[in-house]
């Protein structure tokens, strides 16, 4: 795509609300599930306290989303939390921010994949074995479909989140209204018992405020990728702010709803499901080879007709679809925050560049990568992953919103003298009381998140996002040090020409290509040309001698002695042996190279010029000059059927024939 059909990638909010909300919406799936995990360490006991935790996630959401409608309004060029902390507190704040964010998006994918493949495996137990396999394969497709394009990747992701929308409204009101009927459904595991974890069958006090803030944090996974949106403002069609307000507000109250509405029903249907099935008494057989459903699935079967039904069946194929598809959040969030955070030169340039399909190419690759990575490590276990999972989120939340209150008390400031309209001032106050109300509940959650998950494998992600911050900041040192460096400040000294070109051609046998060099090097018409070879074995220098001779190649050949066999020292120094008599003299050294058509040629081909290349391009004053001769077999390779990806994008003429000679 030409980078003028930009505008027609930029999304309606029916396409963005899948693709930038499909993780806050797919949670629902496994938030009400992390709560009940959590709470029946304790057994049977203290599942009534799970409505109050699932009301207080909904609150703190409500919160969330409503503060994040601010930063989309205020900051509207796709920064999102890092343009908002990074302005208003600081670059160093800025970039706490972005590295929490970039370590939640890996986790993002993370999560959700395994999630996905968590439901899969609930509807065919059988596939258990191929679990890691199975995430592997998503993640794949979803990179492969992302570098496709956004616009390409929402049409493909739209079905499949809408339908799950659908289905989980459709099960909620249809397992309420059994409820509300007299013949409320029943869960697969409402008849089992739960025996205590020990030390947590009576709990009281601080014991027991902990463990339900740390039910609390766990169920707060249901604010996963809310900002998403306010880092893809760019991408939405114009009004661009109001449109990705608008889907925000969507975004939350639907989420609102089927999470409330899963937790009303995993009550009423007394879902009872805990991390160790061996813990749950009034098992059929062994615990050993019972597998527990997942809520929403045993939910799915008590309220639609059974786990043979086609309801059943329909819930858990949307349900793995969506939780699989939520990680396109972070294939869409990670691009472009990469993509900003390489436009500061806090990552390398390569992430700002835009691919075929006018995608972040470079960022949906690297981030398929390191997912990919984690899923192996962690054998795609979900109650594993999840440890590491939100922490990035809150810190994202909390500085967020006290960079909006400090942005407002500067609106606030500079309008003193200016400002008479008392309704202006009124909206100001009121959208500084929302995000600070939003930055002390985001982070009275972020300090719960950090007591209750560190030791028990947050601290990777606590240690992951410290060494993205030390690397970004050395990346941005870097790129400062070499643009001072590199900067212009006597244009007339820079144009000064060299008093002298010396040319040399290297030299290793009589063939076509070191005659291509020779030509090529008498076109730039130096002050004195020159061809260099290097006697490692004193008959064959000889034989090259005479022929040169022979030939009549009006160019003197100088053989450079080398007892020890060494072909990079010799040169090397006959290089810097004119540095050294004449600095002010330019050395331009033309090194034939072959052009092959397959990998495996390059092995067998120009090591010997790549190593001098390396060497001679560290020698200040000598220009490296290659030739080129293309063997036959690359012509096969720029064949338009085997051409790799990008070659439009570059120029590349479509070509069956042989090479030019």
């Amino acid at each position: 795509m030409r980078s003028e059909e930009l505008r027609e990638t930029l999304l309606p909010k029916r396409l963005a609300l899948p693709i930038f909300a499909s993780d806050p919406l797919s949670s629902v799936a496994y938030a009400t599930q992390e709560i009940l995990l959590v709470l029946t360490l304790g057994g049977l006991a203290y599942l009534h306290l799970t409505g109050w935790i699932a009301a207080a996630v909904a609150v703190l959401l409500a919160v969330v989303v409503l503060s994040y409608r601010q930063v989309v309004g205020a900051y509207p060029s796709g920064g999102g939390s890092f343009e908002v902390v990074t302005t208003n507190l600081g670059p160093s704040a800025g970039l706490v921010v972005a590295a929490s964010l970039l370590v939640d998006y890996v986790m993002t994918v993370a999560v959700s994949v395994a999630s996905g493949v968590d439901n899969i495996i609930s509807a065919l137990p059988g596939l258990a074995p191929y679990r890691v396999l199975l995430a592997l394969v998503f993640v794949a497709l979803l990179a492969a479909v992302n570098l496709r394009g956004v616009r390409e990747s929402g049409r493909a992701f739209a079905a499949p989140t809408y339908l799950f929308i659908g289905g989980i409204l459709i099960t909620v009101a249809t397992g309420l209204l059994r409820y509300a009927f007299g013949t409320a459904p029943r869960a697969e595991s409402a008849a089992f018992g739960i025996t205590p974890t020990p030390g947590d069958a009576q709990l009281a006090g601080l014991a027991l405020l902990m463990l339900v803030l740390r039910a609390f944090s766990q169920g707060c996974t249901a604010l996963t990728g809310v900002e998403a949106i306010s880092n893809g403002v760019p991408a939405f069609r114009r009004p661009k702010s109001r449109n990705a307000a608008t889907t925000l507000a969507v975004m939350g109250g639907t989420a609102i709803a089927m999470f409330v509405g899963v937790t009303a029903l995993a009550l009423v249907s007394e879902v009872h499901i805990t991390q160790d099935p061996c813990r749950l008494t009034g098992l059929p057989g062994s615990c050993g080879s019972y597998t527990q459903r997942t809520v929403i699935a045993q939910i799915a079967a008590a309220v639609l007709g059974g786990e043979h039904s086609i309801g059943f069946y329909f819930i858990q194929t949307v349900t793995a679809l969506i939780l699989v598809l939520a990680a396109n959040t972070a294939f869409n969030g990670f691009p472009l925050l990469g993509s900003i955070l390489a436009q500061h030169r806090y990552l390398p340039h390569q992430l700002h560049n835009r691919g075929d399909r006018l995608a972040f190419s470079n960022g949906i690759l690297a981030l398929a990568l390191v997912a990919a990575l984690l899923l192996y490590a962690y054998q795609a276990q979900v109650n594993q992953l999840i440890h590491l999972y939100i922490l990035g989120v809150f810190t994202s939340f909390t500085l967020s919103q006290l960079g909006m209150v400090r942005h407002w008390n500067r609106q606030l400031r500079a309008a003193e003298g200016s400002l008479t309209d008392r309704e202006g001032r009124r909206r100001i106050h009121l959208a500084r009381a929302v995000n600070g109300t939003g930055a002390v509940i985001t982070g009275l959650v972020l300090l719960i998140v950090l007591a209750t998950k560190f030791l028990e494998g947050a601290w990777l992600a606590v240690l992951a996002a410290i060494v993205l911050w030390v690397t970004m900041r050395g990346i941005r040192r870097h790129y400062d040090a070499v643009s001072e460096e590199l900067a212009v400040t006597d244009p007339r000294a820079e144009l000064v020409p060299p008093s002298r070109v010396i040319a040399m051609v290297l030299v290793s046998s009589l063939l076509k290509p070191t005659l291509r060099a020779v030509a090529y090097a008498h076109a730039f018409h130096p002050d004195r040309l020159e061809a260099l070879t290097v006697a490692v074995d004193r008959e064959e220098a000889a034989q090259l001698r005479d022929q040169w001779e022979e030939f009549g190649i009006d160019v003197p050949l100088t053989v450079l002695d080398s007892p020890y066999r060494e072909v990079t020292r010799p040169i090397i120094e006959r290089v810097r042996s004119e540095r050294r008599d004449s600095p002010r003299d330019v050395v331009a050294v033309f090194i034939p190279e072959y052009v092959v058509g397959h990998w495996w040629e390059n092995v067998l081909h120009n090591q010997s010029a790549l190593w001098l290349k390396s060497r001679l391009l560290f020698t200040p004053g000598v220009m490296v000059i290659s030739v080129p001769w293309q063997l036959s077999s690359s012509s096969a390779a720029n064949h338009p059927l085997a051409r790799a990806p990008g070659s439009v994008r570059r120029g590349e003429p479509p070509h069956s024939g042989p090479p030019p000679s």
